[in-house]
């Protein structure tokens, strides 16, 4: 079998925008077999899709006649064949990423076995799942809830819980107190007064749900060491279940200062990519829970990897999905078939029609638990109609 032609599809949906704040990007490889793969680059929200769109179209050159079984050798040759892929970063491995989930798709198809038999088979039937970034709201309205008083959040959360999850997520300093996201000056020694806002909000939403669901207090890095360990420290008497990215990744050192100041389990990975980005915090004992996105680490190779060398060091991996139904599907097979499995990220997103409807199948949890897929390979496929109205270049 020979990959003969690659495609890069920026995915036609109704949540893209002006500042293109939705745009996956997916990789559809092609056999001379007429089997064929898809992969998805991890940029979808924030900026930065119109380079792993370019990315995924330049590492496409370098794999057409190849063996699409030999993912490794191709994983490799991405890595070391393109002088950047060596120093990492988040547009190359993306790239790569994409390009790899196809190969495994490829795999599963070609052996027509889902891909969670390749990876050792399951571990588990189900995977819990958490309800993720309440901060925005819940359901399947498109446009954003704008949340501001703690009675907002705790009315949220009720919601989720309604829904059957047992667990959620929030950023509860993003939203200030006027409604206005990430406009906050969260930077260096803040006093108690900026940061009870966000106290009283997660405050109202445990005693709302009471003891038994739990919350991860998400942070996106929007602090830095001395606030992170202050807030860390103030909502310990909440019982959260982990502190998500409470600095950036960049300076592992700083993380072990939160981690060794708070009593709180710590973790991180969105934007920590390959093995060689997480070795630091292996080494250090900082991260409890680590959160490689199959989007962006490496793709399935490598994410696997990445679990594995976890579990020698006690760390229970979840992997990030903020993407497309792709990227679930690929998370899904991974994260059944590791044992130092933690939990599955459910983004407001995913719930969305316009992005559920740009593909084949609609796997959404029931009662908090996901079900994982069993058709060949990851079994998730853009639709013909999706194809046709997005914007592609083929690599031959």
């Amino acid at each position: 079998m020979k990959i003969v032609s690659v495609d890069i599809i920026d995915v036609a949906n109704d949540l893209q925008s002006s500042t293109s704040k939705w745009r996956p990007i997916v990789v559809r490889i092609n056999t001379d077999e007429g089997i064929h793969g898809f992969g998805e680059v991890g940029m979808a929200y924030g900026v930065g899709a119109s380079a792993g769109f370019g990315m995924a179209k330049d590492l496409a050159k370098l794999i057409i006649g190849m063996d699409p079984m030999q993912n490794e050798a191709i994983w490799d040759k991405m890595q070391k064949k393109t002088f950047w892929g060596q120093g990492g970063g988040t547009v190359v491995s993306a790239g790569m990423s994409a390009i790899d989930i196809a190969l495994w798709d490829i795999k599963g198809k070609a052996l027509n076995v889902p891909v969670y038999q390749l990876l050792g088979g399951k571990c588990r039937d189900k995977v819990r799942t958490y309800a993720s970034q309440l901060q925005f709201g819940w359901g399947t309205a498109k446009a954003k809830s704008i949340l501001v008083e703690p009675k907002q959040y705790a009315e949220v959360a009720l919601q989720a819980v309604a829904d059957g999850y047992d667990a959620i997520k929030v950023d509860v300093n993003e939203m200030d107190g006027f409604g206005n996201i990430k406009k906050q000056n969260l930077c260096g020694v803040l006093s108690t007064k900026t940061l009870r806002l966000g106290y009283e909000r997660l405050k109202a939403m445990r005693e709302a749900m009471g003891p038994d669901v739990d919350i991860i207090v998400e942070a996106h890095a929007l602090t830095d060491t001395a606030a992170a360990i202050k807030f860390g420290k103030m909502i310990e008497e909440l019982d959260i279940f982990f502190y998500e990215e409470p600095v950036m990744p960049l300076n592992p050192k700083q993380m072990k200062q939160v981690a060794d100041n708070v009593n709180i389990p710590i973790a991180a990975g969105e934007r920590v990519y390959t093995r060689w980005g997480f070795r630091p915090f292996f080494e250090d004992g900082s991260l409890t829970v680590i959160q490689p996105d199959l989007g962006t680490c490496g793709g399935i190779t490598e994410g696997k990897k990445i679990c594995d060398m976890a579990h020698i060091y006690d760390m229970t991996a979840q992997i990030h999905v903020c993407g497309g139904p792709i990227m679930t599907a690929a998370s899904l097979h991974l994260e059944c078939a590791i044992p130092n499995f933690a939990i599955h990220e459910l983004h407001r997103y995913a719930l969305l029609e316009a992005n559920t409807n740009t593909c084949k199948y609609n796997y959404l949890p029931k009662d908090g638990m996901y079900e994982i897929p069993d058709l060949p390979g990851i079994g998730q496929e853009l639709t013909d109609e999706t194809i046709d109205a997005s914007d592609k270049e083929t690599v031959k």
